[in-house]
């Protein structure tokens, strides 16, 4: 790709963009720093050392990191116990041990904000029954639709309830490749004191991914059985290298152990070789490097709903993970903001993403992504489906001083 620069047009729209922006970026900065002192007592709380630091080999017995961990987790994620492993391929692999471990066959998966995210249709098993998915196992699926605000749909949700032997509810926090909003803790907690009253046994199970950190509370705090993500996403804070977590009470957390290991070892194994510092040190950074992130989404709002294209969220919206979607309306605006995204990438700056078959999707999709750890949605990124309407979700920014200027390269580029 030949050399991109900032128009001076860009530049000019951003100087008052950052004015605009200034009352979101302050309460950004109050989230963090109540998100800060929670992940600080922790570490406090659990007396971490420096010899948490110390990796295992082979089976991985008494890892004294790995179990602290563990605990830290919990406690930020508000539940009982938590398992936070490397052995985690993606935040998909998370999802599918805890999903796996709050249903049973015979039983029924009901997901209470529409379709979930593209990925996660193989392990439901929504469309294609691929061996060793939910539906291969006798497990049911039925879903109930947002409502016409975006929000959840608490009528329809108490109706579905009591619809066949309802064994899980899933709750998907982020909006995946979809034009709805994030759901909101306050709202997940909501549908968990609902679902519960309905039936105590029925299990609330939240996949997290993009919003861990953007908010002061996270839905364990609200009633949340179960609750998963991706350690390349907000909670690496841009330093852990790969990985994932489920958090919740105790049983269902040993369920998905068993899933991730075998039944009978569960917890027990798993050599954390040489990563525990860096665990350690992204958990530690991640409430500041989310805000970096949140900030960045902001900016890109604000800046192209002035050059006339239609963001959600909008720039003074309320936000509850750190995903921002540009509408383009044409496939080949699309490839452009991707390609100054790209552009604005500490590596690989030079590459032209183009769109391509990727597995768990059902169409093409274009990535940018010029991260430091590969597929880290925390770094810098722009990926969309090539369907209809063509829109970017942007994520990511490790700095919001690197993010700003990836997203006025991206608009540089579309005013070519």
């Amino acid at each position: 790709m030949d050399q991109v620069r900032i128009t001076s047009k860009i530049k000019e729209l951003s100087k008052q963009v950052m004015m605009d922006c200034a009352e979101q970026f302050g309460i950004i900065d109050d989230v963090a720093e109540q998100n800060t002192e929670k992940v600080l007592d922790a570490f406090r709380r659990h007396r971490v050392s420096d010899g948490c630091f110390a990796g295992t080999t082979g089976y991985g017995y008494n890892d004294k990191g790995r179990e602290t961990l563990d605990l830290i987790y919990a406690d930020i994620m508000g539940s009982q116990t938590a398992l936070v492993r490397a052995g985690f391929v993606n935040g998909t692999h998370a999802i599918t041990c805890a999903l796996f471990a709050a249903v049973r066959p015979g039983q029924t998966l009901l997901s209470v904000a529409g379709l979930p995210y593209d990925t996660i249709h193989g392990v439901i098993g929504i469309k294609d029954n691929h061996r060793g998915s939910l539906r291969d196992y006798g497990i049911a699926y039925s879903q109930v639709e947002l409502g016409a605000d975006g929000g959840p749909d608490y009528e329809a949700i108490e109706g579905a309830l009591h619809q066949g032997n309802i064994g899980a509810v899933l709750i998907q926090r982020s909006r995946g490749y979809s034009s709805r909003r994030a759901l909101t803790v306050s709202e997940i907690g909501k549908i968990s004191k609902l679902v519960h009253d309905t039936d105590k046994d029925i299990v609330v199970f939240v996949d997290n991914c993009y919003g861990e950190f953007t908010e002061v509370i996270e839905p364990g705090d609200v009633g949340a059985d179960l609750l998963a993500g991706s350690l390349i996403k907000n909670p690496g804070g841009g330093i852990a290298p790969m990985g994932g977590y489920v958090a919740g009470r105790e049983e269902l957390v040993e369920a998905a152990a068993f899933r991730l290991t075998t039944p009978g070892i569960g917890a027990e194994c798993g050599a954390t070789l040489d990563i525990n510092r860096l665990l350690f040190q992204g958990l530690f950074l991640a409430p500041h490097t989310v805000a970096q992130a949140m900030k960045t989404a902001v900016f890109c709002a604000r800046l192209f709903e002035m050059l006339g294209y239609k963001t959600t969220p909008g720039y003074r919206d309320f936000r509850s993970d750190i995903v921002q979607m540009v509408e383009f309306g044409k496939p080949e605006l699309l490839e452009k903001f991707c390609h100054g995204i790209q552009a604005g990438a500490p590596i690989d700056s030079y590459v032209t993403p183009v769109a391509w078959d990727m597995p768990g999707y059902d169409h093409q999709v274009i990535m940018a992504a010029g991260a430091f750890i590969q597929g880290a949605s925390i770094e810098l990124s722009a990926d969309g489906p090539m369907r209809e309407p063509y829109s970017a979700y942007l994520q990511g920014g490790l700095t919001f001083e690197s993010g700003k200027l990836g997203v006025m390269l991206a608009a540089s580029l579309l005013e070519h």
